[in-house]
């Protein structure tokens, strides 16, 4: 038996749909039907996933939900169900580590996979391959795309151009001859503004620009350069990194109308920074960073951020953001208004004993909140400060933990 190939298999695994597809799976009057999930229809938020027969009709995700509703009026609008979509994602992804546990997840609904040490046991990437595609089948009921190669770029390329249920395999060495007919907008780092400078300068495909002397795109792009050279060559040495701690935990809402009311605003932060709290507890972090983002009424966005020490606790993530909004100078009404906590790491609780004596009774309340909330949902146990009705906001996306 000789030696085993030098090159690395890599496999990207993406959910098709996934937030629509898990309702179509869990609701069978909806299957077959346009599928849009988001905010209300009604309201001034964001697509979060539309389903294939809802994209038929342009509709797509990130888009306005006002404008989705305008493309698809006959759709089915629901509402995200982060809990629920999470669950699933749980299971998906531990159904990935049964074969490697190089498994790097980027977000709820897809995830890397460096199965290079895998072959001898499970066989080659596309066999491996076609035994994750058909496992997410049997044991959510849900279809995957995957794209195999011997990179992570490539791989991540090849998995979106079959959706859905495909599986497109890029042989090694060939990665350069894959790429090259794909539009250059493919590319990573490639956005309007570069897209229009390569357009400008006749490069439209990842092979004309493959051609590009690298001093040439140095001289052009700086140090941008050379790695989108790298790139439309099929080249990429990163590696999958398991277990990567999310960048942040975060929420944010859209609100119906603009506002100038400040107590709304405070009432909104107040209640996000216990969700954020919440999800830091539950996935076992602590944040050291508190950022407040404000978006106005002319679309303008402006964040503040606060360094101290590592926290789950909401009480002190709102004081945190409250400081900082206290400090910004609303001279045109609020669209949108977030809190986001980063520079995460394992949470300093744990040895009550040595913690002072309000943040240990602080922590054990807010375990027992978080014992109730699981039970009864995140609405049966809230700050007093909350319990005044306020005006309904439009919640926008979801905001995931960014990897």
């Amino acid at each position: 038996m000789g030696p085993a190939p030098s090159f690395r298999t890599i496999i990207h695994v993406d959910m098709d749909a996934f937030y629509a597809s898990v309702e179509q799976r869990d609701r069978p009057e909806i299957r077959g039907l346009p599928v849009i999930v988001g905010a209300d229809p009604r309201g001034r938020g964001v697509v979060s996933a539309a389903s294939y027969e809802a994209r038929r009709f342009g509709v797509h995700s990130a888009m306005p939900i006002t404008r989705a509703y305008r493309l698809c009026p006959e759709g089915v609008y629901l509402r995200v169900d982060m809990d629920k979509y999470a669950a699933v994602s749980r299971e998906i992804m531990s159904f990935l580590a049964d074969f490697t546990p190089l498994v790097e997840p980027l977000s709820i609904d897809e995830a890397f996979l460096d199965v290079t040490a895998s072959r001898a046991l499970h066989g080659d990437g596309p066999a491996i391959a076609r035994q994750i595609k058909a496992g997410i089948r049997a044991r959510v009921n849900l279809t995957a795309s995957v794209g195999v190669a011997s990179n992570m770029f490539v791989a991540k390329i090849a998995s979106d151009l079959e959706k859905p249920n495909g599986m497109v395999v890029v042989e090694p060495g060939r990665e350069a001859e894959f790429l090259a007919p794909l539009p250059v907008s493919r590319l990573w780092g490639v956005g309007k503004v570069t897209g229009a400078e390569l357009e400008g300068m006749g490069i439209r495909t990842i092979g004309q620009l493959a051609r590009i002397p690298a001093a040439h795109l140095e001289a052009r792009f700086g140090q941008h350069g050379p790695g989108l050279l790298d790139l439309a060559r099929g080249l990429d040495e990163r590696r999958v990194e398991p277990d990567g701690a999310p960048k942040s935990m975060g929420a944010e809402e859209t609100f119906g109308r603009d506002t100038h009311d400040v107590d709304l605003l405070r009432a909104t932060l107040r209640e996000q920074s216990e969700r954020v709290a919440r999800e830091l507890r539950a996935e076992h972090y602590a944040g050291r960073t508190v950022t407040l983002k404000l978006r106005f009424a002319d679309f303008s966005t402006i964040t503040r951020a606060r360094t101290g020490d590592p926290t789950q606790d909401g009480l002190v993530i709102f004081r945190a953001v409250d400081a900082l909004f206290s400090r910004v100078r609303l001279s045109q009404a609020v669209r949108l208004i977030g809190v986001s906590v980063s520079g995460l790491g394992p949470p300093q609780s744990g040895q009550l004993s040595l913690l002072a004596p309000d943040t240990i009774r602080r922590e054990r309340l807010a375990r027992a909140v978080d014992r109730l909330a699981s039970r009864f949902g995140d609405a049966a146990v809230r700050p007093a400060s909350l319990m005044k009705r306020r005006p309904r906001a439009e919640r926008a996306s979801p905001e995931e933990p960014e990897r």
